[in-house]
């Protein structure tokens, strides 16, 4: 079931008012219900997988701590990494990995059966499970936690069930902790009304975000990218620079909506953006995007394998090379990763040399011009290396390249509607100033420490406003991919 279909509208309230009006033992199982109902709607026969993983995982949570010996206990979590970690592999890179391998073959000569392959069974028609990449992350860190002793196993099956199965967060994220989550759902959760009315503004904030913005700009971005024939310089430069405002504002809506959803209902969900985009330097950056995903791969990669023998510079590689790889089964997204990584270390090693240069210059003017220099350098480095994850090759990556530097085309108004250009640049300046002074998890204080008479004004000029503006077209969330 998608956020932004009038299908969660009518979903969404029920859900809430059945569950304000049960008494608190049943409040688990109906959010269990309603989170299965939420992904069986979406796509039936999947659901099986999610419930498998599920039984799976609490299973091995329950033996890893009942095990008499760490070797026993290794083994069960080597058992849920295992699944899980085949799962993701059979659903969404089985078919990336056969093509590779096929690949290798073909540049070496060597003859393999793809008639008798493609005859047996065909990759290609095998479903990507919506949120497979999240909830499996999810169901990981569980397993480990219970073995590295941070938590103990959940015994009370419907509240883990709900902990990997939670519907505001179950496709796309925020990817939560089990220590974090599962206790809230023992809590005696009573209405307040304030938490209720912080929920509804962070969703609507959600909604204008996806619907008015986001959409607006994949229009341009989509129409750049499925005409690369037509459309080079300034059109090129102005798509590379908007996708990564859309792909910002449409994952960092869906967030918004499941985390005030989320509030609603009473619980917490993590912070997963914090105003990425007033980062001074790449790593600033990296800790304000995602967050949940990197504090994960930080969490149960890069500090385990930092006590290795390896090198932080190649920890780093791994990491980012993992990174693009969990975004999409493609080598375009882990080329992206890795041009991150790459850039990343660069900037780290890089960084005590810059420092003192800036120190030595005595022209104070000269000083935030280098400063905005390097923000400018690196800011630019991240749209470029974002086409390799917009374009679904390296070809039409290779391509998009080429045309930022053919000057052919100057009109950078390429929908003919002149408007629609300026609104889409205004939307961007609003919405930055927005992220610039609160962010997406505290827009609703703008509103709800106003006057109750300019309250209703906000309400009412923003309502018209989505109705206005919306983008007439029931796009997915860009997430719902990985």
């Amino acid at each position: 079931m998608l956020f932004n279909s009038f299908d969660f509208l009518f979903f969404f309230p029920l859900v809430v008012i059945l569950y304000y009006v049960l008494a608190h033992k049943y409040r688990a199982f109906l959010l269990l219900i309603a989170s299965y109902f939420f992904y069986f709607y979406w796509e039936p026969s999947l659901v099986l997988l999610l419930f498998a993983s599920t039984v799976i995982d609490y299973y091995v949570g329950i033996k890893i701590h009942e095990a008499n010996n760490q070797k026993k206990s290794k083994q069960f979590l080597y058992l849920s990494i295992f699944v899980n970690l085949g799962l993701l592999f059979f659903f969404k890179y089985l078919g990336f990995f056969t093509e590779t391998s096929f690949a290798i073959l073909d540049f070496f000569g060597i003859e393999h059966a793809t008639e008798t392959t493609s005859q047996t069974y065909n990759i290609q028609k095998i479903l990507l499970p919506v949120g497979i990449s999240f909830y499996t992350f999810q169901t990981m860190s569980y397993s480990i936690d219970v073995y590295r002793k941070i938590i103990k196993p959940e015994r009370n099956f419907v509240k883990y069930a709900l902990y990997v199965s939670f519907f505001p967060q179950l496709v796309a994220g925020p990817i939560e902790r089990a220590n974090r989550l599962i206790p809230q759902f023992y809590k005696k959760i009573k209405i307040n009304i304030p938490a209720i009315k912080q929920g509804i503004i962070m969703m609507a904030w959600g909604f204008f975000l996806k619907l008015v913005v986001a959409d607006r700009l994949g229009i341009y971005v989509d129409t750049v990218y499925s005409n690369l024939d037509k459309y080079n310089g300034t059109p090129s430069i102005l798509a590379s620079h908007f996708f990564i405002f859309q792909i910002y504002y449409d994952f960092s809506a869906y967030t918004t909506i499941a985390i005030g959803a989320a509030k609603i209902l009473g619980f917490d969900l993590m912070q997963n953006f914090n105003r990425p985009m007033v980062a001074k330097n790449m790593v600033s950056l990296w800790q304000r995007w995602h967050i949940s995903l990197l504090k994960w791969l930080k969490d149960y990669m890069f500090t385990p394998l930092s006590k290795t023998k390896l090198s932080r510079y190649w920890v780093v590689l791994i990491v980012f090379f993992t990174m693009g790889l969990w975004h999409g089964a493609g080598w375009t997204f882990v080329f992206w990763g890795l041009l991150n990584g790459l850039f990343l270390i660069f900037e780290v090693s890089t960084n005590k040399f810059r420092r003192n240069i800036i120190m030595k210059i005595n022209i104070p003017f000269l000083r935030p011009v280098f400063t905005f220099s390097w923000r400018f350098i690196w800011y630019n480095f991240l749209v470029l290396s974002l086409i390799f994850f917009r374009a679904p090759s390296f070809d039409i990556a290779l391509k998009y390249f080429e045309n930022l530097f053919v000057f052919d085309n100057l009109q950078f108004n390429i929908l003919n509607y002149s408007y629609e250009f300026y609104i889409t640049i205004g939307l961007i300046i609003f919405v930055q100033i927005i992220h610039y002074y609160k962010g997406n998890d505290k827009v609703h204080e703008l509103v709800t420490k106003r006057p109750q008479a300019v309250r209703w004004i906000f309400y009412i000029l923003f309502i018209i406003g989505i109705v206005l503006f919306s983008v007439n077209r029931q796009n997915n969330f860009i997430y719902f991919q990985f």
